[in-house]
């Protein structure tokens, strides 16, 4: 099955039909699983036998998601979650343990760097920030106890792309977990373990369902590392549905289509708001003007959905595009199918001081646009009035 190509797998890789036989996958709305013996019912709870026992361990819905999302990476092995933030944070404490240091890129989710700041401390977990796209001093920064080197790439909300491969030699000769964010690429634009990830974490939420109907999040990597994630999980709890699972399953069928869309219009928005004189600076990925265009091209199949921009006049204009807008949405989310657009200073980074936001390129006046499927002149047509009124 490895052999095709990640369209098919999305598409082709199904939990095993049932006496029904279905040819679509049906969803296992199901607490728990029984057996016919007391006998077997011991041995699976003594792991001697390998089978679905309780939804929160494991369901085949989340079985047959953690499959592609695994043949699509690259990875051995995976476990589902909740949402991306309890995949972010599972893995962290499973891996982690007190008195260990996290060296961190600085340009993270807002809410990562709560808990890097806020929760991880109370167990005696520190962090070091380091810029991802400067890598030369990195050295300096590991300590004696440092385990774990976190980065996305491309990084939230300011675009910067960073050298995975880099960063997997480097980990490697420190002896480090290397763990990247992939939310912004999906599997279907990067694989990070081809480049020497040791584990990868997604939102699922995002682009894979891609259609801002539900919330889930998985980490896929080594067996030896995944199993420790894991067991974690299955004492803790944070499972994601049978349905979420089913749903974000199901959009993997057309994650091919949707993302190469989403990157066509993101290009060519992108292109079209540089000759724009009201934006101060656009950033994409695929963009020659990108400061790690050539990397993102070595390292990424397309730009994928996100472009910024930046306005003068600060927060406040920042909050008055926003509210020109009219037909775009104004919301949270990311990778749905309809153009978002949102102002990280005042939302999803509030929690950053100033200082702390400049540091990772997020300006007062900063936008940032999650390129949807609609046709592509009504997305422009919008952002182009905001700009002017």
């Amino acid at each position: 099955m490895s052999d095709y190509h990640p369209e098919t797998l999305a598409i082709r890789t199904q939990t095993e039909r049932s006496l029904h036989q279905e040819h679509s996958a049906p969803v296992y709305l199901t607490s728990s699983f029984v057996f016919d013996t007391s006998e077997e019912m011991r041995a699976s709870f003594a792991e001697e036998k390998k089978r679905n026992i309780y939804s929160r361990y494991t369901n085949p819905n989340c079985a047959e998601l953690v499959k592609k999302i695994c043949l699509m990476e690259g990875a051995a092995q995976g476990v589902t979650f909740a949402t991306g933030m309890s995949a972010i944070f599972s893995t962290f404490a499973a891996l982690l343990d007190s008195g260990d240091h996290i060296l961190s890129a600085r340009a993270i989710f807002g809410n990562t760097h709560t808990l890097f700041t806020k929760y991880l401390p109370k167990w005696n977990i520190s962090h070091t920030y380091f810029d991802g796209t400067k890598l030369d001093d990195l050295a300096s920064k590991v300590q004696s106890n440092t385990k774990v080197i976190y980065v996305e790439s491309p990084t939230n909300p300011a675009i910067d792309v960073i050298d995975l491969q880099a960063l997997a030699d480097f980990s490697k000769k420190h002896n480090l977990i290397f763990i990247v964010d992939n939310c912004f690429a999906t599997p279907y634009l990067q694989q990070p373990i081809r480049f020497g990830a040791d584990v990868v974490i997604h939102s699922a939420t995002k682009l894979l369902d891609g259609q801002g109907r539900t919330m889930g999040g998985i980490a896929v990597g080594s067996y030896e590392l995944i199993d420790k994630i894991y067991r974690f999980a299955r004492v803790t709890g944070p499972a994601l549905s049978p349905f979420n699972a089913w749903t974000i399953s199901k959009s993997l069928e057309t994650i091919s289509v949707r993302v190469d869309r989403h990157c066509k219009n993101a290009l060519e928005l992108a292109t079209h708001l540089e000759n724009q004189p009201q934006i101060k600076k656009v950033r994409y990925p695929f963009l020659p003007s990108h400061p790690q265009y050539a990397l993102a091209q070595k390292q990424m199949k397309a730009g994928g959905s996100i472009v910024t921009i930046e306005l003068d006049g600060g927060l406040q204009k920042g909050r008055d595009f926003l509210n020109t807008i009219k037909m775009c949405s104004l919301t949270a989310n990311l990778g749905d199918t309809r153009t978002i657009v949102s102002h990280p200073a005042s939302t999803t980074h509030s929690k950053l001081s100033s200082a702390e936001r400049d540091e990772v390129g997020i300006s007062d006046g900063l936008i940032r646009i999650s390129v949807g499927l609609e046709h592509i002149e009504d997305i422009k047509n919008d952002i182009i009035q905001a700009l002017e009124n």
